[in-house]
């Protein structure tokens, strides 16, 4: 019996945090805030508080529309907490966002490969400018993407259409030919209805995995 065609390369687009970067916001609070967030039911809610769900101000920052001064004032503002506990947490998220080294080492794995397959690697993050720069600065392996999106440069951010449009067009590759990585089900969603192929990220051996299994691996 003949083995199944498939169909291969797909281009890979990886979201950042919680997929090549951890990112737990109520592990953030309780390292930088261990006097507010004392234990984990005050952590959630402390991350709550200060993140806004990802709208208001931290959306706004994440979209560019504010400065890291800006945010931090208007977080402070909104919150009520004390400035400098707020300026801790914001100069502590690039600490919070250190490498999952499972998944880069599954992105060098996939460069080795498209060197053969011609397999492009991509990004599409909701990221404000200043931590994207910082890690543009600190990690070599991402040299390993051809191009990307951050949202806090482009002012456009998920699960926002206009940003998948934006990145198809940055990447030059047909929505069919994409596979996206990302932690949260909108976005996924999003991608899919702008004609991605686009499947939820719980870890690299997973998406590793669901790549195999499709014949895109």
């Amino acid at each position: 019996m003949s083995r199944p065609t498939t169909t291969r390369p797909k281009h890979i687009v990886f979201d950042f945090g919680g997929v090549l970067f951890g990112w737990h916001p109520p592990s953030l609070m309780r390292r930088e805030l261990p006097h507010l967030a004392y234990d984990d039911d005050s952590a959630v809610a402390l991350a709550a508080r200060f993140f806004g769900s990802y709208g208001g101000d931290w959306s706004r920052f994440d979209r560019g529309e504010l400065t890291l001064p800006e945010v931090t004032a208007a977080i402070t503002s909104r919150t009520g907490l004390a400035l400098a506990d707020v300026q801790r947490v914001v100069d502590g998220v690039p600490r919070e966002l250190s490498p999952i080294e499972a998944t880069v080492q599954w992105l060098h794995r996939l460069h080795a490969d498209g060197k053969d397959s011609r397999r492009q690697l991509y990004y599409l993050s909701n990221m404000p400018a200043p931590f994207a720069d910082q890690l543009e600065r600190e990690h070599a392996f991402l040299g390993c993407f051809t191009t990307g999106v951050f949202s806090g440069r482009e002012r456009v951010m998920k699960p926002e259409p206009a940003v998948y449009e934006l990145a198809r067009k940055r990447f030059g590759q047909a929505p069919a030919d994409l596979v996206f990585f990302d932690d949260h089900a909108a976005n996924v969603a999003a991608a899919q209805a702008a004609g991605w192929n686009a499947l939820l990220f719980t870890s690299a051996a997973q998406a590793e995995a669901d790549l195999a299994s499709r014949g895109w691996g």
